[in-house]
């Protein structure tokens, strides 16, 4: 790797890289990886069309990992130079030493062969980081201005993230890899103020997404339609009566899907997770080993991958933080549980061969951990639209965009709330709802759905923000889906649970 890529010297990088990995190999390492990143984001906040927040931020540095006598050392720095790698390695090594042996089991990494010199990049066309800020701005603040012109808005906020992430790896089984990574979240919310002092908001659904700015410009989602319609949308939910909690045939837009998704089976399938290494922060898991190939996760039509190759997937690789190549594997296959997200460590401790590419550390300065994949529900060949599924619905809600959540420990039992509540009555959408929350357990919520829609209806949803590790670390990963129909779900009223 000579040419720079994402504004890192390709040279240095080199002479960095193989100073570590001889250094590493000099010590008696019988594994070493080299990262070196340049993760800048930006943020622009506006709110009734008056700037609010601009933050500008560059996280930058040179990672090492080793393994020796089984057990891991990790050192980093901000200094770039071949002479401060080489002391990362005697630093790593020394970690590693000092803990070896005090651990349960001895660390072992998955197989995995060398991928030799290879360049990547995510699908997109304009890097965010070249717009000018005054034209980011000027286009919240247009926008902000049409919803506000709209009598039924009283008040706008919006806000566009973006992130350009850089990445050089090497490692010693020969991967040498640079990758480039651009991601872009917009969000608008419409707030309107009842003459009784009630209140009501309303979000875009527009997902974030790893591509670039040509997204805000109408490529990969409809703004200008979708604005256009808010404010109606928040006129009726505002009028709209509150749900009658009861058990209802629920369709649900991929928009809301996602996060359901993520919640209850893409934390769920993490091994780490499952084996209880999460258990003192994040968790565990009710899908634990013994059950695999066995536990009935949902109905015979659910069949939900691991994938780290999606087009526009927030988590999509060419080659984890560990110099895995990338993947799409079953988790769920026919409603029974086949699979898991796995790292090297992880899969080598369970036995289950390979590791399928779920390591990734949020900056040169963190250790990779297990990472979510970008985790989705697979459509129905030749399947049904959103409207086929509606007709099919005598009594139920249509529920688009996401809200408010909560999750057991063990993913299990969930509540999850949306952006707009529609009621179907004989197959038809008769107006909006408010208040709507549904309730389940994971394998009841997922063993009550009917069908799944067709390609038509797919949509790769997603977050910024998925959390883990201690210290914590920050990941993006998106969640594919089409609408589904879900029968006989829970709905509580959110507003009384809440004493609003």
């Amino acid at each position: 790797m000579t040419d720079g890529v994402g504004g890192l010297d390709g040279d240095l990088v080199t002479a960095l890289s193989d100073a570590a990995l001889q250094r590493a190999d000099q010590l008696g390492c019988t594994a070493a990886e080299v990262r070196v990143e340049r993760v800048r984001s930006q943020v622009l906040g506006v709110r009734d069309t008056e700037l609010e927040t601009s933050v500008d931020d560059t996280d930058s540095g040179v990672g090492v990992r080793v393994v020796v006598n089984g057990s891991i050392g990790f050192a980093a720095t901000v200094e770039r130079s071949a002479e401060a790698a080489v002391r990362l390695v005697d630093l790593a090594v020394a970690s590693a030493r000092a803990t070896s042996g005090t651990a349960r089991r001895r660390v072992e990494l998955a197989d995995e062969p060398g991928h030799g010199t290879l360049e990547w990049s995510s699908s997109f066309r304009t890097d965010p980081m070249a717009v000018p800020l005054t034209d980011k701005l000027a286009l919240l603040q247009g926008w902000s201005a049409d919803l506000l012109a709209d009598e039924a808005v009283d008040h706008v906020t919006a806000m566009v993230l973006a992130v350009h992430e850089t990445k050089h790896f090497a490692d010693l089984a020969g991967t040498r890899a640079a990758q480039q990574r651009v991601r872009l979240q917009a969000q608008l919310e419409v707030m309107a103020v009842g003459d009784d002092g009630d209140f009501e908001t309303m979000r875009t659904v527009a997902p974030p997404v790893g591509r670039g700015w040509e997204y805000l410009e109408g490529e990969g989602w409809d703004w200008e339609g979708e604005l256009a319609e808010l404010p109606q949308h928040l006129a009726a939910k505002l009028a709209a009566p509150s749900v009658e909690p009861d058990r209802y045939d629920l369709v649900i837009d991929p928009t809301n899907l996602w996060l359901t998704i993520h919640e209850s089976i893409g934390h769920a399938t993490e091994l780490d997770r499952a084996m209880g290494y999460e258990a003192a922060y994040a968790g565990t898991s009710f899908a634990t080993p013994d059950q695999l190939g066995d536990l009935r996760y949902g109905s015979g039509v659910m069949h939900v991958t691991g994938d780290r190759t999606a087009e526009h997937g927030l988590a999509t690789v060419a080659i984890d933080d560990e110099g895995v190549a990338a993947q799409s594997f079953d988790l769920i296959r026919e409603g029974v549980l086949v699979g898991y997200q796995l790292d090297r460590a992880i899969a080598a401790a369970a036995g289950l061969g390979r590791s399928n590419g779920c390591a990734f550390a949020d900056s040169a300065l963190t250790i990779p951990i297990q990472r979510m994949a970008n985790v989705s529900l697979q459509p129905a060949p030749g399947g049904p639209s959103t409207e086929d599924l509606i007709s099919g619905v005598e009594r139920g809600i249509y529920i688009v965009g996401d809200k408010s959540w909560s999750i057991d420990m063990q993913r299990y039992n969930f509540q999850f709330t949306g952006q707009r509540f529609f009621r179907i009555e004989h197959g038809r959408l008769v107006g909006q709802l408010r208040d709507v929350a549904y309730q389940a357990t994971t394998t009841d919520f997922w063993g009550a759905m009917e069908a799944v829609g067709g390609a038509d209806t797919y949509l790769l949803g997603g977050a910024f923000n998925c959390g883990k590790g201690q210290p914590g670390q920050v990941a993006a990963v998106s969640h594919g889906c089409p609408s589904v129909l879900v029968r006989k779900v829970n709905v509580l009223n959110a507003r009384a649970e809440s004493g609003r």
